[in-house]
């Protein structure tokens, strides 16, 4: 039967032959951060002899990245299928599009002397818009996905349940919004947002005089909260990816999440 000493120091060996392999530049400064995170572990494989365990479990600089933006785009997936159908603005209060506070004055207005469809045909336009407009989104959201550093996976692997969601909002969220306004305004016009705001306003009567139509971009608002929206969503995927073993549908998200769960 081997002497423990000698099994130890096989195990210190095999720690010093690992730290050779991973060495390159392109994990070093991951697998270094890992060991310093660890050491709990490495001295626990070690004095058990099976240090064969550490390997298992250490994460590259790529696995981390490819893992954070697998998850970034079963986010977008998910946001644009739930978004991107009839009712998946109007029926969702977590991203439902309301009468913009500018024009709020107008909704009071309306409702007082019982003109309520008026206003709410304007509210359903504006949530239909947003539904149509979305589906066009995905390819430029997950374009910014890609663009995801080593630098950013790691502070969002250890951020808070929204941190890649966060991340991706900081990168792309002008780009995103000069990318999607055009798209609204095209699904504007079919949604019939511009005739419903024009009907609504009409039926003001006297207290119209003192409104102008055109002091309120509504494409603008639109696009606003439709990206709202679709941040909100991912960041809800992502949340249930963080939390919930079973949303980890690969092997790698199950080992990235994983990893992330165990060093908190």
């Amino acid at each position: 039967m081997e002497p423990q000493y000698l099994k130890s120091k096989k195990s210190a060996l095999f720690i010093l032959l690992i730290l050779g392999l991973f060495s390159t530049n392109q994990v070093n400064a991951g697998w270094l951060d890992w060991l310093s995170g660890n050491s709990d572990k490495i001295k626990s494989a070690i004095s058990t002899g099976e240090p064969s365990k550490i390997a298992k479990t250490a994460l590259s600089n790529s696995q981390i990245v490819k893992g954070l933006k697998q998850a970034l785009a079963k986010g977008t997936d998910y946001a644009v299928a739930s978004l991107g159908k009839t009712g998946g603005f109007m029926n969702n209060k977590a991203v439902h599009i309301p009468m913009p506070r500018s024009l709020q004055k107008i909704e009071t207005i309306l409702r007082k002397v019982g003109q309520d469809k008026y206003a709410d045909q304007f509210v359903a336009t504006m949530n239909s818009a947003a539904e149509a407009a979305v589906p066009l989104t995905k390819d430029i959201i997950k374009d910014g996905i890609k663009k995801m550093s080593v630098k950013d996976a790691k502070a969002i692997l250890s951020g808070q349940e929204d941190a890649a969601t966060q991340y991706l909002r900081r990168a792309e969220s002008n780009r995103l919004q000069q990318k999607i306004a055009p798209i609204i305004q095209q699904a504007t016009a079919k949604a019939g947002v511009t005739s419903a705001y024009k009907t609504m306003y009409s039926k003001m009567g006297f207290a119209g005089q003192f409104l102008n139509l055109k002091d309120y971009n509504i494409d603008n608002y639109i696009t606003q909260k439709t990206m709202d929206g679709l941040f909100t969503m991912i960041a809800q995927e992502e949340k249930k990816i963080r939390d919930n073993p079973v949303e980890r549908t690969t092997d790698l998200l199950k080992k990235v999440f994983s990893s992330a769960t165990t060093s908190k």
